[in-house]
């Protein structure tokens, strides 16, 4: 299903929690959804759910608008801090939980069983959701919003809790079900956006502040060429001084005097490699390592979100 959020806008308050944030979700896509916290997502992923309205715009599901109440069953929702009702066994509570979600009585039984496969939870399945650590409790949630088969899924920070292995077995399961599902998907941890999603939107203060693929991303914020440096040198401050002389070259950084490294940053849209490279022949200073620098996930999104 298609996600269409056009000029949402959400207040608490006096304060702007949503300012005309527009985007949208095609059907197939693991869209990874990132921002600090008190950004935006988990009120941006409430309104598409319907959970809580919005002041102004609309979010348009599959050509239907969430206000019409219609769009629900075509969700699946696993919030943040994922309530559950923990006095009730794994297996009663997906059932309770179909219920709720309109499976149809015949089917409810094997799609526990469906889901208790896919989530891993066979030898908890018994068990009392609160004896569960919070690894399972997390698979518990994640189980009942499957449960109903919907055509979207909305996960906010589905792997909290999770250790190495059980992340990378979500994180296998969240891009089976990208294959079907739309899928929007808000996390913290960096790497499994870029491992999981197909494309990433950044929030800051209410604002879409960037909007593509990891790679997209970073080839954005590489406006500043950067390399590091090592030469067989030993005074170090006469290379920054000729270094910094080159029409390209902003800045230089002595990373270690003694081993002769620096850091250096050219201006945006312009390279060094190769002025520092006749450079360094010109001078005689023999080059052990000239390495570009790539640009990380996490560079771009603190560039983005440290104002």
């Amino acid at each position: 299903m298609n996600i269409e959020i056009n000029n949402v806008n959400k207040f608490y308050g006096y304060q702007k929690v949503l300012d005309d944030v527009s985007f949208e979700v095609k059907p197939g896509e693991i869209l990874g959804f990132l921002g600090p916290n008190g950004a935006g997502k988990t009120t941006t992923m409430k309104i598409i759910t319907g959970y809580i309205g919005m002041d102004s715009g609309d979010v348009i599901i599959d050509g239907k608008s969430v206000k019409s109440g219609e769009t629900k069953s075509s969700i699946g929702y696993l919030p943040e801090n994922n309530p559950l009702y923990l006095d009730m066994p794994v297996v009663d509570y997906l059932k309770f939980s179909a219920k709720l979600q309109g499976v149809d009585k015949e089917k409810i039984e094997s799609k526990v069983r469906e889901m208790i496969k896919l989530t891993g939870l066979n030898k908890e399945k018994h068990k009392l959701i609160g004896e569960l650590s919070k690894g399972f409790r997390q698979r518990v949630g994640l189980a009942q919003a499957l449960i109903h088969d919907p055509e979207i899924l909305i996960l906010d920070e589905p792997t909290t809790g999770l250790d190495p292995n059980q992340i990378i077995e979500i994180r296998e399961l969240i891009k089976e079900l990208g294959k079907e599902k739309t899928v929007i998907l808000s996390t913290h941890i960096l790497p499994e956006v870029e491992a999981t999603c197909d494309r990433i939107l950044i929030i800051n203060k209410g604002k879409i502040v960037a909007n593509g693929t990891s790679k997209d991303l970073r080839q954005q914020a590489e406006g500043n060429n950067l390399l590091k440096l090592k030469l067989e040198i030993y005074d170090s401050n006469a290379v920054v001084g000729k270094l910094k002389e080159l029409p390209s070259v902003e800045d230089v950084v002595i990373v270690n005097d003694k081993e002769g490294r620096f850091d250096i940053k050219s201006y945006k849209g312009l390279k060094s490699n190769r002025e520092i490279f006749d450079l360094c022949v010109k001078n005689n200073w023999p080059i052990e390592e000239m390495i570009p620098i790539e640009t990380k996930l996490e560079d771009v999104f603190r560039d983005l979100t440290m104002n």
